[in-house]
């Protein structure tokens, strides 16, 4: 855990449920070391013309967990987004080659499946819906109890992303864990409640702002598995996709950056732009501009922007279009 250990009522809250001690809460009677040796390391490549490459590299890591008996690994979808070979392995080490099986750009996760048996016993799925805040939890990478740290649930709340992703309530926890990307969130009962995002600087709100981690909840996971499993990808419509990248900036929505050749950059908006009009209605947040936009109907649908661009006021369309077609994709999701 590169030298990070919680201290205090986190170190006592880790040793005991790692340990069964009955100074730990009567819902921690759980194989602690199964649970753990369910998360997996997750490492892909992605080619160096992929979309995703400028931003989230051609060689990503992180953490996947094993959510079935045929070697079904959960992960957040970053890491493989675009991916042209996945791996993963367990505790011993040995690498087994994976194949993509999906991913859902609403949601934020990510499914491969390894290639030949991993042999770990796979984790259940909890129930997010009932975690609640001061919840103690484990936040687990691969590397069993060496990677894996006690804290507590300090916020759900709404998230909204720049690169157009919103989520109706996050977890927050904090402390933060170093290897975030696909961790498992353990609840007291032994069960996956949650796929690591982020690291962000306010888990913990306020004047005095405090970091953590950002978790994508694991009910979010259960509506589409079928479809995920099936097809690659949600059944939903898909949303519309802008390409640009919208940040909150002295109560202004600021354009920092479009992606290029996206839906954006082609009806010409460029970083620096504010955001004033979607469809003629004021947009005040970065959610309350995600909302509006994908209010007006699924990808492909035409979006009216009014933009200030120095002191001058533009009327601008962009024609929207489902991301996956803007990804350079496999064809097997």
């Amino acid at each position: 855990m590169n030298g990070h250990r919680p201290g205090g009522l986190l170190s006592f809250l880790f040793a005991a449920m790692v340990s069964g001690a009955p100074a730990a809460a009567k819902d921690a009677a759980f194989d602690v070391e199964a649970a753990l040796g369910a998360v997996v390391r997750l490492r892909s490549e992605i080619p160096a013309d992929a979309r995703t490459a400028p931003i989230l590299g051609t060689l990503r890591e992180g953490n996947g967990v094993v959510i079935d008996s045929d070697g079904l690994v959960l992960t957040i979808g970053y890491l493989i987004l675009e991916a042209m070979a996945v791996s993963v392995s367990g505790a011993n080490g040995r690498l087994v080659p994976a194949t993509v099986v999906g991913f859902d750009y609403d949601t934020g996760f990510g499914l491969v499946r390894a290639q030949s048996p991993l042999g770990v016993t796979p984790l259940k799925i909890g129930n997010s819906a009932d975690l609640k805040e001061r919840t103690a939890v484990l936040v687990a990478g691969n590397g069993g109890r060496d990677q894996t740290i006690g804290t507590f649930v300090v916020s759900r709340r709404e998230f909204a992303g720049y690169w157009e992703y919103l989520l109706d309530e996050a977890i927050f926890t904090a402390p933060p864990h170093p290897n975030w990307g696909g961790a498992a969130l353990i609840g007291p009962d032994g069960k996956l409640l949650g796929i690591g995002s982020l690291f962000v600087n306010d888990a913990v709100q306020g004047e005095q702002p405090f970091p953590g981690n950002m978790f994508v909840p694991i009910d979010l996971l259960k509506p589409i598995l079928p479809e995920m499993l099936a097809q690659g990808r949600s059944g939903k419509p898909s949303k519309p996709w802008l390409g640009m990248y919208t940040v909150e900036h002295e109560e202004q929505l600021v354009i920092t950056q479009v992606a290029p050749e996206g839906p954006a950059a082609k009806a010409g908006l460029k970083p620096g732009d504010v955001v004033v009009k979607v469809s003629s209605h004021l947009v005040r947040d970065v959610p309350g501009l995600y909302r509006r936009i994908w209010g007006l109907g699924p990808a492909g649908v035409a979006v009216p922007f009014t933009v200030l661009r120095g002191d001058r006021a533009l009327d601008l369309m962009v024609n929207s279009v489902d991301r996956s077609d803007y990804l350079r994709l496999k064809r097997s999701y």
